[in-house]
Formats: C-alpha cells, structure tokens, sequence
C-alpha cells in the first residue's frame, strides 16, 4: 500500500506543541533545540507555555509547526528506524507545509527551512499594512463559484476600479478560502450569501496571504531561495502551486516563489497522490485539520495523524 505524508500549515499550532515528544525522544528534543539555535530564539519554549497571541504571530507559527513536524519524523527515525525516504512514496504540505515536507525529504536541514520560514512570515506579515487585508472562509463552495464570487466582488462600486480578491487555498470538500484586500474580501462574503453559499466568514489571521498582496513577499523569498542550500528531495514533493510531483531543486525554488502568490490547490494535490497510487495518508505534525480534508478529498483512502509520542508508537506498531 502506497504511502504520503503530508504536512500541516498555519492554524494547526497550539500551545503545548510538541512538549511530549520531546520529553518522549531525543531525537525529537534535538530538533527543537536546533530550531531554536537558528533563529536565536527559545521558540520552544514559546510553543510550549504561550502566550497564544505570540504563537499565532505567522513569523513564530511558521517555524514551530516544521519544527513540530520535523520531530515527529526523527523520532520516526530513531525509535523504528522508519526511514522515510525507503518507505514514503511522496511528501506534500499544506502553504508553510510544503518546506516541512521538503525538509523532511531531506531538501533543507532543519536550521535551513527555521531561518527561511522565519523570515517568510515576516515578509508576509511586512507585506501589507495592518487591517488592510483580510481572508474569508467560503463553506458550501467550490472553486468555480468561488473565483465566480471573487470576480464579482473585485470592482470597488464606488470609484469602479478593481481591487485583489482571490482565491487562497481550495481545501476541497467545498471550502475554499479567499483573500485580498478587506473591502473586497467583505463585498465577496455579501456576494456569496447571495449566491447560496452555505457560510462565508472572515478569519482571524494577520495577513491576507496566497495572493497577489503577498508580492513583496514573493520577491523576498525569491531572494532568501536563491542563497539558501537546497538538495534534490530524496521523495517528490507534490506541489502546491502545480497540484504536481517536483524534485529538481531549481523547479522548487520557483515553485516555492510562487507558492506566496498562488493558490493553495490542496483538493488537486491530493486527487494527484491518489491517482500516484497512494491509499494511505499520514498528517505528521501539529493537529489533524488535514486528516480531517483527506476524508472529504481522498474517501477510498486511509488517513491518520501522527503528532504525540503515543501517536508515534501506535504508528511504529502497525508497520
């Protein structure tokens, strides 16, 4: 049975993260502790006592739930000698995910992926003005109608000029998530009730990221790539930009650029490892919102989430 191992993004971060692993495995404490030795910061204990409100800040969310994840994959390691690279068909993540899934196939080390996630939230956060942006759930949507609701509700009525809203992340199972600038992204909640859509609410991020607002970002990142060592990933990565398998770290690096703009086509990617032949998917991290996806998007296969040492040990027993 073919296996994937996929990677949660932001929003799946939480207070207490990853304590247990690594009080569990020395494995998983070391990568914390590398984390925290590349951004000169004690994120760990960050993640471990909170505050929630610092947490959440996209410039700290971003590297814990890799380091979380990461941890996860070295006690994999040194507990079962469960080598991902000889037993994982394919790797993907979830925005911020998709370094985590490189970097556990062996495409950055793990200081490498902490450096360029910190400073991805921070170009992201740095992208837009405070309270200019906003993102939107669309609940009860797919992705047509929801590019239908963001074309209607770019044009200002007032000055008649256009305005970013796009579409952010299609999570499949019809939700699909929206971003832009806050006027639009408000004109595109009142469209979408007009237009039947079961929810339409705004979301409580920083940012509205996975658009055309995040270019500066985009520019950043391009920049940070560029310098940055990077190793062909020992398992493809299926993209979230291309919804597609990737393992030329020239081809990456774009993707990865591009990524900051684009949308998130979670619902593509992974209908694209199911018909790879992956049966069975593993969400490695903090949390289990992808799991929760998988059922809606991949309904013939198997899911699980593996984030605690328990999880760790049930998952080791079963191979």
């Amino acid at each position: 049975m073919s296996l994937a191992f996929v990677f949660p993004g932001q929003g799946s971060q939480a207070i207490g993260m990853g304590r247990d692993l690594a009080e569990a495995f020395p494995a998983a404490r070391h990568v914390f502790q590398e984390v925290d030795d590349a951004l000169s910061q004690k994120l760990s204990k960050l993640m471990w006592e909170g505050p929630q409100e610092e947490l959440t800040l996209t410039a700290n969310a971003q590297p814990a739930l890799m380091a979380h994840s990461l941890a996860v994959v070295r006690a994999l390691e040194a507990e079962g000698g469960y080598i991902l690279a000889e037993r994982v068909a394919l790797v993907a993540g979830h925005s911020l995910g998709e370094y985590s899934a490189l970097t556990a196939a062996g495409a950055f080390d793990v200081a490498t992926a902490a450096r360029l996630l910190r400073l991805r939230g921070d170009a992201m956060q740095a992208a837009t003005p405070p309270g200019t942006g906003a993102m939107a759930a669309l609940l009860g949507a797919e992705i047509d109608l929801a590019r239908e609701i963001c074309d209607a509700a770019a044009t200002d009525p007032e000055t008649n000029t256009r305005e970013v809203v796009e579409a952010a992340n299609d999570n499949g199972g019809g939700q699909v998530v929206i971003s832009g600038s806050k006027a639009a992204v408000e004109r595109a909640i009142e469209i979408a009730k007009e237009r039947g859509v079961k929810r339409a609410m705004l979301l409580p991020v920083s940012a509205p990221f996975h658009c055309a607002l995040m270019a500066p970002a985009a520019d950043a990142m391009a920049e940070a790539l560029a310098g940055a060592t990077m190793r062909a990933p020992l398992v493809p990565v299926v993209a979230n930009v291309t919804a597609a398998k990737a393992t030329d770290p020239a081809e990456i690096r774009d993707l990865l650029v591009k990524q900051v703009t684009g949308t998130v086509r979670w619902r593509e990617c992974v209908a694209a490892m199911a018909a790879m032949g992956c049966e069975r998917f593993v969400e490695v991290g903090s949390g289990k919102v992808l799991t929760g996806l998988m059922k809606r998007n991949a309904p013939e296969a198997t899911a699980l989430a593996i984030g605690t040492p328990a999880d760790v040990e049930a998952f080791l027993k079963s191979v």
